[in-house]
């Protein structure tokens, strides 16, 4: 198999974990004291591995893939904000995993924080300013989730590093 048709194959799958993840996150009951729709962000584990192994692109396609998802499954405003929060959020953790180093638990901190900060900026230009209110729940959820799909990740490395040696490709 040529190193591109194993990126091709690769993220391949990658958008068809993102989705499965996104579709059984949808399954899980609200968690109890946080603003309507908050989830755990396990979509976002697919998309900070892909920013770094894949690079920035296939990481903005999957972004733009699960936000079509939401479109189609949940409507026009989960649409929109899982789109600007997937595409704010795999910038800002593609810069932390790229740019500066970061340990994974910071990109997963750094990527769930941007996500809600910009789900948030939806929901005021959709809703009201008044959606504000949810800044610090958001902000306390989005380190505790950081922390889960960063922690995820780590553990989940040796494993996704395998599947990308058999399909060939390591793209920086």
């Amino acid at each position: 198999m040529s190193k591109k048709s194993g990126i091709m194959a690769l993220g391949g799958l990658l958008g068809a974990l993102a989705l499965a993840f996104s579709f059984l996150e949808g399954l899980l009951p609200p968690v109890p004291g946080m603003p309507p729709g908050a989830k755990l962000g396990l979509s976002n584990i697919v998309t900070m591995y892909a920013a770094g192994s894949l690079g920035l692109p296939w990481a903005l396609f999957l972004a733009v893939l699960k936000g079509g998802f939401a479109l189609l499954s949940r409507g026009v405003a989960a649409g929109l904000m899982s789109l600007f929060g997937g595409l704010t959020s795999t910038v800002c953790m593609w810069v932390l995993l790229k740019k500066t180093g970061a340990s994974l638990m910071l990109t997963g901190i750094g990527g769930a924080l941007a996500h809600n900060l910009a789900q948030l900026g939806i929901a005021c230009l959709i809703t009201s300013p008044a959606a504000v209110g949810y800044l610090p729940f958001l902000l306390i959820f989005g380190v505790l989730t950081g922390m889960l799909t960063g922690t995820v990740l780590k553990l989940t490395l040796p494993a996704l590093e395998q599947v990308s040696k058999v399909l060939g490709q390591r793209k920086s």
